[in-house]
């Protein structure tokens, strides 16, 4: 019963934001009472923290389903592009509620999962800088940071929304651009390879 609580409060909470959903709301639909509820979770912030450890652990594995034979520069491209997607797939108001409510409980989990989600990257930019793909001159931790900064812009203030295009679009004319600048030549061509695959299978969703 508890991972069915915290797999519907996910779906919940990404889907309409934290602070309108209250326990009762939460467990309605799985026909539960409040009392069975708080004999898993002391209180909603309680539950909110397995939820979120919930959610970046999912992210997490799905970082290590990509391909070890991929080139690295498509699947830094690839890891990239799925974050977006899926954040925009998000109600903008649960990163609001996180950000603005629960400030302490949003940097202890992006501390905790954080580091390892960076770690694996920073490798994979390695790897592209081993097989001369990525420039030998980039500080891959910095590089990586510097796309992040830039990440939370275009994903969590929505600025770009504003222009009516797919998130492919935005994402091609933002951190794409941090992307190439990293790559050498040969990594430019893998990745200008890759874009004509991915745009000639039809991607071009609209924002909603």
């Amino acid at each position: 019963m508890k991972e069915e609580i915290l797999q519907k409060a996910l779906k919940q909470f990404l889907k309409y934001g934290i602070r309108k959903m209250s326990i009762r709301r939460l467990v309605d639909p799985l026909g539960i009472s409040t009392k069975t509820f708080y004999k898993y979770f002391r209180d909603k912030e309680e539950l909110l923290e397995a939820v979120l450890s919930l959610h970046y652990t999912q992210q997490y594995q799905l970082l290590e389903t990509y391909s070890a034979d991929q080139n690295v520069v498509t699947l830094v491209f690839d890891i990239w592009h799925a974050a977006i997607e899926g954040e925009y797939s998000v109600n903008n108001k649960f990163f609001h509620d996180l950000h603005y409510y629960y400030p302490e409980l949003e940097k202890k989990t992006e501390a905790a999962v954080g580091h390892r989600f960076w770690k694996k990257i920073e490798q994979i930019v390695l790897e592209g800088i081993k097989g001369g793909l990525f420039r030998e001159d980039i500080h891959p931790e910095i590089a990586m940071e510097g796309i992040a900064v830039l990440y939370g812009s275009v994903t969590r203030e929505r600025e770009f929304k504003k222009f009516r295009v797919s998130t492919h679009e935005i994402f091609l004319n933002t951190i794409v651009l941090c992307i190439r600048g990293l790559c050498t030549r040969k990594g430019i061509r893998c990745l200008d390879k890759h874009i004509s695959t991915l745009e000639s299978s039809g991607v071009n969703r609209l924002i909603q």
